[in-house]
């Protein structure tokens, strides 16, 4: 069955490698990141367009994985001579808690969003775990989107809590886990 295309999404965000160990494996080098997490499920539902940077190791076989979703890659800025996000946790039994091993920010670190006109014109756009004055230029960019979301973690929560507070005063939706909301 095909689901009738209803609206067009845009996330902007991580787009990563993660090594992750839970109780049930290990992953060495798998595709990850905020950004591609969400892009890959909403792709269920319609077309989504990612914005998020990427260097020299990120290759055909990760443009594939988002392209067979149906997923538009046209905003994923490649950084010559840059590394992609990498990130290394382990996650318990409680898999709503992590500990982080390893976090390379590579070309994440000096990430300006930069959308195309396809992705400031999405009805619902998702500000995924960026930072929080990041976050706000996006929405501006997409000022006619109909829903915006908002995602964060403890980090910005700890680190940059007024200009997350400002960040959420332009949004319809923030999305957190229990332990960052308390």
């Amino acid at each position: 069955a095909t689901l009738h295309r209803l609206m067009s999404l845009t996330v902007v965000g991580s787009i990563a490698f993660d090594a992750v160990t839970t109780p049930f494996g290990t992953r060495e080098r798998m595709l990850g990141g905020s950004a591609v997490h969400f892009a890959l499920g909403a792709s269920f539902f319609d077309t989504v367009h990612v914005v998020g940077p990427v260097g020299d190791d990120f290759g055909e076989e990760e443009y594939a994985v988002l392209r067979e979703h149906r997923v538009d890659t046209a905003d994923i800025e490649h950084v010559p001579g840059g590394k992609t996000f990498f990130w290394s946790g382990n996650y318990g039994w409680d898999l709503n808690e992590r500990e982080t091993l390893d976090t390379q920010l590579g070309v994440f670190a000096d990430f300006e969003p930069k959308l195309s006109e396809a992705s400031r014109a999405a009805d619902v756009v998702f500000l995924a775990n960026i930072q929080p004055d990041l976050q706000r230029q996006v929405r501006q960019q997409c000022a006619g989107a109909r829903f915006v979301a908002l995602d964060s973690m403890n980090y910005w929560i700890e680190s940059a809590r007024d200009a997350l507070i400002e960040a959420i005063g332009v949004v319809d939706c923030l999305m957190l886990n229990d332990a960052e909301l308390r």
